[in-house]
């Protein structure tokens, strides 16, 4: 469309100029004479004139019609300004023809300071000195533009949406708990420590923990034990109920990781009952709430259990150096658990815990507390086993299996200083 806009505006400036050299030319000869033939002749001169002229548009318009731009066209539409090649071209005597579109360039450009002479206000000389014109303006100019450009695709972001943050203190404690009320089916020994007889019964238990982990070096673990059953027998006429599980246990352990699975250890243990123990048609009072009542510190190394792809998890501590401290209450427990007529006992020694839990699979769940103390004159070892068979959501069954061993007590003429305690039981189970 530039290209037939510079051919329209040539032609009309063309055109302009010869029409009005043409009344000019009338005008003189109608006022010097009415002489005819100068008249015709004026106007054939400017027929061919107009010939000529019509000749170099055509010419100039098949060159715009080429796919290149040419820059020497400039002239046309700049500031009109006289320039030297075309009068070079007019008057040189060797007649040689340059290129076409600056010869005809220059003719339009020599029509236009003869026909308007007033419109020239600079030339070349001195656009030279002030330093401004081009020499390459004969040359054509061809424009190497890139019209595409290999991008590489960039990745689409997701529009950022506003996030709000919240920081909260990290808390390194973990609370959880369980419990059940079930009824059971019980054996005891002839020889057991608290007492009892083999009944028909039922139980609570609760067990809370509370435990901190820093998740770098120091772990503090705490785990309370409740559990209580009571037991009715026909066969005995002294008492309507009797306890046959009693149980009160604080175990409390602080760590400090000595490797990925090794830890320094203090732990300390403490339990003791909530009611008395009894025996069938018997008043005697075998053990009651602080009677006793066992204490024992121990400084060692605990190892962090995980196998099985975490079904198998507990820990083993191992206590070289352990304290323990006894103590009675009742004034006719002392001589039963030997205290040689003092309400305390003290005596230093080794002991071990290992707390292991098995998930067999979904339904059935091994717990397994052993744990041994020796003062190197007497020995005590007790194995609690526990088989939970889970029903459904709230419903489980339990079996309970639990040996012991102490030298401290008196001696059975069947089973020695060994004891034992079995039940099983179906009832309702809540944890969280």
């Amino acid at each position: 469309m530039m290209k037939y806009k510079y051919l329209l505006l040539l032609l009309f400036t063309l055109l302009t100029a010869t029409q009005s050299m043409a009344q000019r030319r009338l005008t003189k000869s109608g006022r010097a004479s009415a002489d005819t033939a100068l008249i015709v002749k004026q106007y054939a001169d400017s027929l061919a004139l107009l010939k000529q002229q019509l000749e170099e548009v055509r010419r100039v318009n098949d060159s715009l019609h080429s796919e290149s731009t040419d820059g020497r066209y400039y002239r046309l539409f700049a500031p009109t300004t006289f320039y030297h090649s075309g009068v070079k071209r007019l008057l040189s005597l060797d007649g040689e023809k340059g290129d076409e579109v600056a010869e005809a360039v220059d003719k339009a450009m020599l029509q236009l300071y003869m026909k308007r002479p007033d419109l020239v206000k600079n030339n070349e000389t001195r656009l030279k000195k002030a330093g401004t014109l081009r020499e390459d303006v004969n040359k054509e100019v061809k424009q190497k533009v890139d019209l595409t450009r290999k991008v590489e695709l960039q990745p689409e972001e997701p529009e950022a949406v506003p996030i709000g943050l919240v920081v909260t203190k990290p808390n390194f404690w973990k609370f959880k708990g369980e419990g059940y009320l079930q009824f059971l089916q019980n054996y005891v020994s002839d020889n057991w420590h608290k007492g009892g007889e083999s009944n028909y019964s039922a139980v609570g238990a609760v067990t809370l923990e509370m435990n901190y982990n820093d998740k770098d070096k120091i772990t503090f673990s705490n785990k309370l034990e409740m559990k209580l059953g009571f037991q009715t027998s026909r066969s005995d006429t002294l008492h309507k109920f009797k306890a046959n599980n009693d149980l009160l246990r604080l175990t409390s352990k602080l760590g400090l990781q000595a490797s990925k699975k090794w830890y320094y250890t203090l732990q300390l243990l403490a339990y003791t009952q909530f009611a008395r123990g009894l025996k069938s048609n018997d008043e005697f009072t075998y053990s009651d709430f602080m009677s006793p009542f066992d204490l024992n510190l121990g400084v060692g190394m605990e190892y962090k259990l995980k196998a099985l792809n975490g079904k198998l998890t507990g820990s083993l501590n191992f206590s070289p150096l352990s304290f323990n401290f006894r103590y009675v209450a009742r004034n006719t427990l002392l001589d039963r658990y030997k205290l040689g007529g003092h309400h305390t006992k003290e005596d230093f020694g080794s002991q071990f815990t290992g707390d292991v839990k098995w998930t067999i699979t979904d339904q059935v769940t091994w717990k397994s507390r052993l744990y041994y103390y020796t003062s190197y004159h007497r020995g005590l070892m007790e194995w609690e086993n526990q088989f939970r068979f889970q029903v459904s959501k709230y419903i489980s069954a339990n079996l309970f299996l639990y040996p012991r061993f102490d030298d401290s007590g008196k001696r059975d003429d069947k089973l020695g200083y060994f004891q034992f305690q079995e039940y099983c039981s179906l009832g309702l189970n809540y944890s969280f």
